[in-house]
């Protein structure tokens, strides 16, 4: 009994993180999924949508190692995309459009399946020799890294930052889909005129970014909570 007062006592006191979000993209996205959860049907839920933005991240992925062999899977890859972003970013503000959060549980699962969604995409990326396995596996660990930090500093500041900069998932998203289009074109970019794979490229400096911009905002973050929490 006392176990069971505990534990509604903490769902009572739990307050979900301030969520900020600053992309290119914010204002008109979110106009936009508040006008498709308004008119959603009634049958749709968030879970049903949570469950699509994993199935179509994992059909990206699955996708990407199919174009090894089948340029034109490039094509559907964009159209997973579009999918999983319907998915991934509707799940939430259906929630709140409906009056029906459930903002730990949300965000939890959410992010996870981010995290899975995240290792399928690269997995395939990897296996459909439009980019070499070592810049794949960097994207994922700086995007891992990335992604840690954020949730290390939701539960720390109480302060959830959907985007880094004018970047976030939706400009993420966007920009893959723009390369699978030149990738139809031809997989290779010549640079300073070195011939090497347009998503080598691509990879190595979104890689690089992530990694630095993770260092940058965790420094930040260090000396904010240092402040905050001075020794007596």
């Amino acid at each position: 009994m006392n176990t069971r007062a505990a534990t509604q006592n903490q769902e009572v006191g739990f307050a979900p993180a301030h969520r900020v979000n600053q992309a290119l993209t914010a204002s008109a996205e979110k106009r936009a999924l508040e006008w498709l959860a308004m008119h959603a049907p009634r049958w749709v839920s968030s879970d049903q949508l949570t469950v699509l933005g994993l199935i179509a991240q994992i059909g990206a992925g699955l996708c990407y190692a199919w174009s090894r062999s089948h340029r034109s899977a490039l094509l559907l890859v964009i159209l997973c995309l579009a999918l999983n972003w319907l998915g991934d970013s509707l799940d939430g503000t259906l929630a709140r459009v409906r009056g029906r959060q459930r903002p730990r549980y949300g965000f939890y699962v959410d992010h996870m399946v981010d995290i899975f969604g995240a290792v399928a995409l690269m997995g395939g990326l990897g296996c459909s020799g439009l980019v070499h396995w070592q810049v794949a596996m960097a994207m994922l660990v700086s995007f891992l890294v990335l992604s840690s930090e954020s949730y290390l500093a939701t539960y720390t500041l109480s302060r959830f930052e959907l985007s880094q900069g004018f970047f976030g998932p939706t400009e993420i998203r966007i920009l893959l889909a723009i390369g699978n289009l030149a990738l139809m074109r031809s997989p290779y970019a010549t640079i300073f005129g070195h011939r090497m794979l347009l998503f080598d490229l691509g990879g190595t400096i979104a890689a690089a970014g992530m990694f630095a911009m993770a260092t940058f905002v965790a420094a930040r973050h260090t000396a904010q909570l240092y402040l905050q929490e001075p020794l007596p």
